[in-house]
């Protein structure tokens, strides 16, 4: 009843709408031009209140365990789908189509203006009249622009100009040393000239690095082979399909969206000059409710943003979507100049749509992440969603010494250790460490399909309750690891560990391959926390013999660290503050030096 009086009383404006469910759980986040006639479209009111049985099982679905609404007003349409887009990334609802963000992909840069210009790497606008952009390039872009540097004799640093004499560099051939005017500028640039072709013609620049690789090899410098060959593969794999080239100078980035049974695929390519110059792809999981115009909305308003590089302004996608008009005018405002947004049907750009599409299903086809356990554990414990991104968080000290945490990630069947983070946790007990930890990951966003802590249903019912307090919708278990004669029982393939969800307890057998799955993630968390725990003691171990070489006991020590927290925050306090904690002598030893 309370539900059918709230959507009889929604305002006609622009705004975004929330469902929940009987647990609070946010289930759906929608925009809408006129809140009012979008969200009653979703129902009938005559002769009784019910679900509108016209809309898709997945709708009537979600709508069934709707109990609560609420929305916000906004200003304009645009606004409602900025907002729209930035509510579903920090909450997560059940129902919307979850995508990764897009990373911020780097781009090679060169100053013209300067008077002898040398090619960067940069991921954000570089303020300056003279500056050409290459790129985007979301693999192998380092790759490239150390082969620019291997082949051409360009100025290899930025510093090198600043010594006035020719250095290292010029005595292996790799500079012509502009800093002893031992070139002229229209000398040098030249030969920038030439690697700028390189950089577009990457055929070229690959042929006279396999030239290199054989000469190397020939001389019998083969680990000098070896890395122009890792280089040269490195280059090729740049783009999906580099040879395609329109006959045109045309710039587009082109969009496709595919999903699969199980999983979905975003394929982007990028043309400079009439050619594919690199292309990216990344995989996104099963959701409730697929909609490829929430889907695009994502991607396109993700991608952008107002800091990077916008070599072009043309946008091709592989479907027609509502709200183009709408993603068009806040493109436009984020990147400061007239963006065009085209679905094309026909003709050379219709074409690309069709290369980024057949790309998207092979690699649907070719996705060869075992995602069979996945799905089995999503069923098995019941989760919202498959998780083909998991997060483990496992904590490490020795008698409240060298408290660290630990977050390791699995992404797409494999170890993301460059999303690896450590944590120096200040929290005396367990129970307050872990909170720390949790707080802290959610500070930085884009939350993975689960997490997975070390411990029993504390922890887990700590998370959860960390969770509700923000209105976040995120799969959390734990595990519990076998106890034996009151120690850990870690032998693999013969733990009986305990798995705890929010609803149950499961006592699956050691060689179960769900158990393995989830117990192997907890273990690389332990090995990843622990390994730092041991730096940090032997670099405070180190620390603590230096101040008991100053004459600074034990006791006094274990009362500086216990109130300042760590050796760093001691050596950034003042005198006054170390005088307080202890007295005028030890503040001098510490501060006088």
């Amino acid at each position: 009843m309370q539900l059918e009086l709230k959507i009889k009383s929604l305002p006609n404006s622009a705004g975004v709408y929330q469902y929940f469910d009987k647990d609070g759980k946010l289930l759906y986040v929608g925009k809408a031009k006129n809140l009012s006639n979008r969200v009653k479209s979703y129902f009938r009111f005559n002769p009784e209140f019910r679900i509108n049985n016209k809309l898709s099982s997945r709708i009537i679905k979600m709508l069934s365990e709707t109990i609560r609404l609420e929305y916000i007003i906004v200003d304009s349409e645009d606004d409602a789908l900025i907002l729209e887009n930035s509510l579903i990334k920090q909450l997560k609802p059940k129902y919307n189509i979850l995508l990764r963000d897009d990373k911020t992909y780097p781009y090679i840069y060169i100053n013209e203006l300067d008077e002898f210009p040398r090619f960067e790497l940069t991921r954000k606008v570089i303020k300056s009249k003279g500056v050409k952009y290459y790129g985007p390039f979301p693999n192998g872009g380092r790759e490239l622009l150390n082969a620019i540097y291997e082949i051409y004799p360009l100025v290899q640093k930025s510093s090198c100009l600043k010594g006035k004499k020719a250095c290292l560099f010029y005595q292996i051939k790799k500079c012509l040393a502009p800093c002893e005017g031992r070139v002229s500028r229209d000398e040098y640039i030249k030969i920038v000239d030439s690697a700028k072709k390189d950089i577009e013609n990457r055929a070229n620049l690959i042929l006279k690095l396999k030239d290199l690789m054989l000469s190397f090899a020939s001389n019998e410098q083969f680990e000098e082979a070896m890395k122009k060959r890792d280089m040269i593969e490195s280059i090729k794999k740049i783009t999906l399909s580099s040879q395609i080239d329109l006959a045109s100078s045309a710039n587009y980035d082109i969009f496709v969206i595919l999903n699969g049974d199980d999983r979905g695929v975003v394929v982007r390519l990028f043309m400079r000059g009439g050619k594919i110059i690199s292309s990216s792809y990344s995989y996104f999981r099963e959701t409730h409710i697929y909609n490829k115009s929430s889907a695009y909305k994502q991607v396109l308003l993700e991608f952008y943003s107002s800091d990077m590089p916008s070599i072009t302004t043309d946008i091709l996608v592989g479907d027609d979507f509502e709200d183009i008009a709408e993603i068009e005018s806040i493109l436009s405002d984020k990147l400061a100049q007239k963006v065009s947004i085209k679905y094309p049907k026909i003709g050379s750009r219709a074409k690309l749509i069709n290369i980024a599409l057949q790309n998207a299903k092979e690699l649907l086809k070719v996705d060869n992440r075992n995602s069979d356990t996945e799905q089995d554990i999503a069923h098995l414990l019941n989760l919202s969603r498959v998780p083909f991104r998991v997060e483990a968080f496992d904590n490490s000290h020795i008698s409240g010494e060298s408290i660290v945490g630990g977050m390791v990630v699995w992404n797409e069947g494999e170890w993301d250790k460059s999303s690896y983070r450590r944590y120096r946790l200040n929290s005396r007990d367990e129970y307050g460490q872990m909170r720390e930890m949790l707080l802290r990951r959610i500070e930085s966003g884009n939350l993975p399909d689960l997490w997975i802590l070390d411990g029993g249903l504390a922890n887990l019912n700590l998370a959860f309750d960390i969770l509700k307090e923000r209105d976040i919708n995120l799969d959390v278990i734990a595990i519990a690891k076998e106890k034996i004669n009151a120690k850990a029982n870690r032998a693999k393939g013969r733990a009986k560990d305990k798995i705890y969800t929010k609803d149950n307890i499961f006592n699956l057998t050691p060689s179960d391959k769900r158990l393995q799955w989830i117990q192997r993630s907890r273990d690389e968390s332990h090995r990843y926390a622990i390994s730092y725990h041991r730096k940090l003691k032997r670099e405070n171990d180190k620390k603590i013999s230096l101040l008991s070489k100053k004459g600074i006991g034990e006791v006094t020590i274990k009362k500086l660290i216990n109130f300042f927290g760590t050796f760093e925050e001691i050596e950034k306090s003042s005198f006054e503050d170390i005088k307080d904690v202890t007295n005028i002598k030890i503040a001098k030893i510490l501060k006088d030096n």
